[in-house]
Order: C-alpha cells, then sequence, then structure tokens
C-alpha cells in the first residue's frame, strides 16, 4: 500500500509538472512552416502553442513589418537583399519568403504585424521581439492600440535600452531581456528588476540552478530558447523553468507528456 501511495504521489507530481509547461512556438511553427509567416504563426495555434513569438522591424514608410533579419537576403533564398529600414512595405511585400522553407509555401509574404495580431485566438499570447531599436515603439504603439489586443502580448529584446523603454510604452505588459551568454548576467538581472521588467529570456544553454535561484530572489521570471529536444526541456523542467520557446510547440509537449 505504502509503494502504491508513492507511486500515486509521482504520478501527480509528473502530471503537474507537465501542466505547468507553457510552450512558446518560435517564429511560429518553423520546424514545419516557414518562419515568421502568418501560416507559420496560425499553424502554431491550431497545434496548440500557449504563445507565439515573432521578430520586428519597421519599413522606411513606418510600417511594421515581421522578418527577423535586418534584410530580405536568407529568406528570399538570395532573390533580394533589401534592407527592411530603407524598404517601403510596398517594396518588401513583393518578396516571396515561403519558397526558402519548401515550394508548398511559395507566395508567402512578410507579414504586416497587423495582420499577426488580429490571428490571436482568445486565452493565447503574442510574444513580440524587437529586433530594431526604439525607433518603432510609435508605430507599433499605433497598430497594437488600434487591435484590441494589448491584454495578449509579451515583449522581448536583446537590445537593454530597447527593453526598457518598451516597457515605459506598454507598462502593463509583461517585457523580457534576451541574453546569449552569461557575461554580464548577474548584473542585468538585478537591473531588470530594479526596472519593472518581469524577467530575463535565456539560450537555454547558460540556465543553471544558480541562475534560477537569484531569478526567484529578484522576483523576476526566467524564460529559456530554442528548445527542441526532450532531454534538455526536462533539465529546464527540473531547474524550475517551464516556458519555453521551441520551434516544435506540439511535438515537444507530446514528448514530455508521453516520456
Amino acid at each position: 500500500m505504502k509503494h502504491l501511495n508513492l507511486l500515486t504521489m509521482l504520478l501527480f507530481v509528473s502530471v503537474a509538472l507537465s501542466a505547468q509547461n507553457y510552450f512558446i512556438g518560435h517564429r511560429g511553427a518553423s520546424f514545419l512552416a516557414p518562419e515568421n509567416t502568418l501560416f507559420s504563426v496560425k499553424l502554431a495555434w491550431e497545434l496548440g502553442a500557449d504563445a507565439a513569438e515573432i521578430d520586428i522591424h519597421l519599413s522606411s514608410d513606418n510600417r511594421v513589418m515581421v522578418i527577423h533579419d535586418a534584410n530580405t537576403k536568407r529568406t528570399s533564398m538570395g532573390k533580394s537583399q533589401l534592407e527592411i529600414a530603407k524598404s517601403t512595405s510596398t517594396e518588401l511585400r513583393k518578396i516571396d519568403v515561403g519558397t526558402f522553407k519548401s515550394k508548398a509555401f511559395a507566395g508567402e509574404k512578410i507579414p504586416f504585424i497587423d495582420e499577426i495580431l488580429q490571428t490571436i485566438p482568445e486565452g493565447k499570447t503574442l510574444v513580440i521581439e524587437i529586433k530594431c531599436g526604439t525607433e518603432v515603439l510609435p508605430a507599433l504603439q499605433k497598430v497594437i492600440n488600434e487591435s484590441g489586443k494589448i491584454n495578449q502580448l509579451v515583449f522581448i529584446s536583446f537590445g537593454w535600452e530597447t527593453i526598457l523603454e518598451t516597457q515605459k510604452v506598454f507598462a502593463q505588459n509583461k517585457c523580457y531581456y534576451l541574453k546569449m551568454l552569461p557575461f554580464g548576467l548577474n548584473r542585468k538581472m538585478k537591473l531588470a528588476a530594479q526596472n519593472g521588467l518581469a524577467g530575463v529570456n535565456l539560450y537555454h544553454g547558460i540556465v543553471n540552478k544558480r541562475i534560477v535561484r537569484k531569478a526567484e530572489k529578484l522576483d523576476i521570471e526566467v524564460l529559456a530558447w530554442t528548445v527542441d529536444d526532450v532531454k534538455t526541456a526536462k533539465k529546464l523542467n527540473k531547474l524550475g523553468v517551464q516556458k519555453i520557446t521551441t520551434n516544435r510547440p506540439k511535438w515537444l509537449k507530446d514528448q514530455l507528456e508521453n516520456n
């Protein structure tokens, strides 16, 4: 009977931990679809992602464009080399950013953030990574206010000044500082807490017990990116990190629940 009780308890803990996981689709469901496209984001929602993450830049005519790179070279397979900041949205929208993933996605355009915002289902969250600087904030604020989706948004950025200014503009929303390397992380975590940021969003390889405990003391969160394997996800869970960015939200969720 004691063994049965122990087994029941372990099963309960396992289920509870699994339920806490929160999966953020990296650039949508980018393992299956071309990153940062309407198709990819919609697929992330269909696959049950808790959130979808996108990247933004500002075009020369002040449209907020959903694209990771500062130019179109990679996602157009070299057929276009326009710089986002120096190109109009009309020019940028002519570019096929689907074929680089597969011919099945030919014709996919660089989305306006307006289009992405309208796809967010009730109860889901869009994570907006600001890849440029603070110059995008006025246009971003305008389109978000018009969308009626402000309560479903989170902001992230590698730019320290950018994320601080974003927090001021979107005071009611969670904002996280992105960091890939451990150097200077302790100081940034303290400053994040002092400046009202929700936490830090870290490359999974630098997350350890010390960092998680420090975050707990500072009352800030630790998120991790980009995780596509079960071993790493389980390690993060064990450390107490449940909010994970992944290219494969449904697959990773299924694997964790079944292993």
